[in-house]
């Protein structure tokens, strides 16, 4: 089974949410028009709408996460669900219970949607073939694979900023060998048609035939930077580094860091975004993350709109009563 097969119901709608990879350009936008919908509950008195009263969606999390987690848990209460946030490491897991049977046990409590965050690539796409079919599963970041939620409220923040993704040149810079969100916003950027994706790495942080993906690789920083509209910086993930890739953090910032002397060849206007956290003064510089050109607490806010369009999306057909396998 592909993984669309299992992410659109029988009327091409969008049942889970786990990867931007094969979703038609029409779906990404609709999810950007959903989010445009939601982006002004934060500032009304009342900060809820009856989307979603009655269901319970469960926040299920195997990876540490404050961002993810908390505005995850937002979105669910915005859209007026109940939900209930799993601690894996104190669950019964710690006692020897199986993945499938948490599954089973929470599933036996009606619970509607499971939003999944696991370090394994894969897991939320094992999870939503093994869960029941009225379940809806939302990816929160799996291994290296996806982390399409977080892609959605970056294509989101950018439309906000150049509404028109044909003429924009973005380039991605750092730790792409082991992100998630990367792979995931290639394939969002691409599909949603921008001029020119470029990824900027030394070659230890890149993936093998990444230029497979459609984008074209620089591994220097200000070469790679010239005449960019948006520019994603990303983190170093030392914890998913299984060797010394790098010589030392310091060397790291003083070629790939993104201070304002090499942000000066991008255009005037170019946007900087960052998915956090921010280590600053290794990939990016106190200076540039809050300056006139970083839109990184941005992104914050639009990931609750950005999630809130995703799970009402995705619960749509259940609410409907049109899709129940």
């Amino acid at each position: 089974m592909t993984l669309n097969n299992i992410q659109l119901d029988s009327n091409g709608r969008l049942k889970h949410f786990l990867t931007t990879e094969g979703l038609s350009r029409d779906l990404l936008l609709d999810i950007l028009d959903h989010a445009e919908s939601f982006a002004g509950v934060g500032d009304r008195a009342v900060k809820k709408v009856p989307l979603l009263r009655g269901k319970t969606i469960v926040n299920l999390f195997f990876e540490p996460s404050t961002r993810t987690r908390t505005t995850f848990e937002l979105a669910a209460k915005r859209l007026s669900a109940d939900v209930l946030n799993i601690n894996y490491a104190q669950s019964s897991a710690s006692k020897g219970e199986s993945l499938q049977d948490t599954l089973q046990t929470l599933a036996a409590m009606h619970c509607d949607m499971f939003v999944v965050r696991h370090a394994s690539s894969g897991a939320a796409h094992f999870i939503a073939q093994h869960v029941s079919p009225r379940i809806r599963i939302v990816n929160a970041g799996d291994g290296n694979h996806a982390h399409p939620t977080q892609a959605m409220l970056d294509m989101f923040t950018i439309r906000r900023h150049k509404p028109n993704f044909s003429k924009l040149k973005v380039a991605i810079v750092g730790d792409v060998l082991h992100s998630r969100v990367a792979r995931s916003e290639i394939h969002a950027l691409t599909t949603l048609g921008v001029n020119e994706v470029r990824v900027i790495a030394p070659e230890t942080l890149l993936p093998t035939s990444v230029e497979s993906l459609g984008v074209q690789v620089f591994h220097d920083l200000q070469t790679g930077l010239r005449d960019v509209d948006v520019i994603v910086m990303l983190r170093l993930q030392r914890e998913r580094m299984r060797s010394a890739l790098l010589p030392s953090e310091h060397e790291y910032f003083y070629h790939y860091g993104l201070t304002e002397k090499k942000l000066s060849a991008a255009k005037d206007d170019a946007i900087v975004m960052h998915p956090g956290p921010i280590n600053r003064g290794v990939e990016i510089d106190t200076h540039v993350a809050d300056g006139k050109r970083s839109v990184i607490l941005q992104q914050v806010s639009h990931g609750i709109a950005i999630r809130m369009a995703v799970m009402a999306m995705c619960m749509g057909s259940l609410a409907d009563g049109q899709e129940q396998s």
